[in-house]
């Protein structure tokens, strides 16, 4: 039987690693660089880096409310509606590759410090509220704290992606 206590540990850990490694990865980039070469892979429209970091930014704290969501329903489970956003759409609203990537990494720092907080105290019983997710479907407090994690390894390919097929 799956021991979903340490399990749910290890993602939170991977929330904090993943960002760390990200600022690792960073910590040689200048902002030229930063907002200049993008993913090829993805062609000419393809992200910055800055723009890459905010993204990342934008959905910790969306990941993080809709955690909230979840454990704030009424009656918890059957399951609070949750929220879909386009993120190109937020990535042109928020004019992301104006932003500074020093700035934008630091905020993410501060709201994956708040990501994490959210999840460690999580009760037994809020850890079983679900949400219903346009997309995804049914989907657990579990799939919220994986998703951190995996979302933002996604992104690190991307990034070194950007950096090293540019070079």
């Amino acid at each position: 039987m799956i021991d979903l206590i340490r399990l749910r540990r290890r993602h939170i850990l991977l929330m904090d690693q993943s960002c760390a490694t990200l600022g690792h990865v960073l910590s040689r980039v200048d902002q030229e660089t930063a907002t200049t070469l993008r993913d090829a892979h993805d062609g000419p429209k393809g992200w910055t880096v800055v723009e890459v970091v905010c993204h990342l930014r934008d959905f910790d704290a969306i990941f993080r409310n809709r955690g909230v969501m979840m454990r704030d329903q009424t009656g918890c489970p059957p399951g609070a509606a949750l929220p879909h956003f386009d993120h190109e759409e937020l990535a042109r609203q928020g004019n992301y590759n104006a932003h500074d990537l020093r700035q934008v990494y630091a905020e993410l720092v501060e709201s994956r410090r708040q990501t994490i907080a959210f999840f460690e105290a999580l009760t037994p019983a809020q850890w079983e509220c679900t949400g219903i997710h346009r997309e995804r479907g049914h989907f657990s407090m579990d799939d919220a704290v994986v998703q951190v994690g995996t979302h933002d390894i996604t992104h690190l390919e991307q990034i070194t992606r950007i950096l090293f097929n540019n070079v």
